[in-house]
């Protein structure tokens, strides 16, 4: 089953141009919600406007050089690493949830555009099917036993808001094209349908409902860490305020005083 090319399969009732369409149409629902959550939530006017203020506050000059190194070294270890998450588990389930999904993706794209009627080397099939897995494995281990918020207030599981969307449709897609690959391989039309038609829906939330989701804030987050990291090379990363526990007297003219015991 690993090295079965599911879409070929497909071809014989769904033309490869209809499959092809509804890629890109996913990719257009994707950059709509992405926008769409932009101009809402006003996250990139924010990020310039608090980069202005901080390279006002900036007591040296950092050399083009330095900055093409400080980005490549924090896109090799922030984000390819997610190195913000310290728990070893959350930062575990965190890799095999986004680099799953990538590879689940990008195959899925391969075998979409390049092999829609015909075998594909075996390697595409397995990258398909061990990315979905890769992509179950974290999403249900994150799921189940790592959601910080729901467990310390004393939530359940299945405690569900619209920024769980993204998590819950990513799993759902993963699984269900498993599923459907599955038994397609068993030669069981009926379920091999159902969980096809699931595994378009779940396409269609995931993508769909990119604006009420946190799929945008991936977008965001490389940059953050970016930013964060040239304010530390350039110095003003000092003009944001210290812990509470470490008073310094400020630009802003505040300043910190130790707590008092009464």
């Amino acid at each position: 089953m690993l090295t079965v090319n599911p879409f070929m399969e497909l071809s014989a009732v769904v033309s490869p141009l209809a499959m092809q369409i509804f890629v890109v149409i996913m990719v257009l629902l994707t950059i709509g919600g992405t926008v769409l959550d932009m101009i809402h939530k006003k996250n990139v006017k924010y990020f310039f406007e608090n980069a202005q203020k901080v390279k006002k506050a900036a007591t040296r000059h950092v050399p083009t050089g330095e900055k093409v190194a400080i980005v490549a070294k924090t896109l090799a270890h922030d984000v390819a690493t997610s190195a913000e998450f310290c728990g070893v588990k959350r930062r575990v389930a965190h890799l095999l949830g986004m680099y799953g999904t990538i590879i689940f993706w990008v195959s899925s794209v391969i075998l979409i555009f390049s092999y829609p009627t015909s075998a594909a080397p075996s390697i595409y099939p397995m990258l398909w099917h061990i990315g979905a897995i890769m992509t179950c494995l974290g999403g249900y281990w994150f799921w189940f036993f790592l959601r910080v918020d729901v467990r310390s207030e004393g939530n359940p599981w299945s405690r569900i808001v619209f920024a769980d969307l993204f998590v819950l449709s990513l799993v759902a897609t993963s699984t269900f094209g498993l599923l459907w690959s599955y038994f397609q391989f068993a030669g069981s039309a009926g379920l091999s349908t159902l969980f096809f038609i699931l595994f378009v829906l779940s396409n269609i939330a995931l993508f769909g409902g990119v604006y009420w989701s946190k799929f945008a804030h991936m977008f965001y987050k490389p940059g953050a860490a970016i930013q964060k990291h040239l304010s530390e090379a350039d110095g003003s990363r000092d003009f944001l305020p210290d812990p509470a526990d470490k008073p310094k007297q400020y630009g802003l003219g505040i300043k910190r005083s130790e707590p008092q015991n009464y």
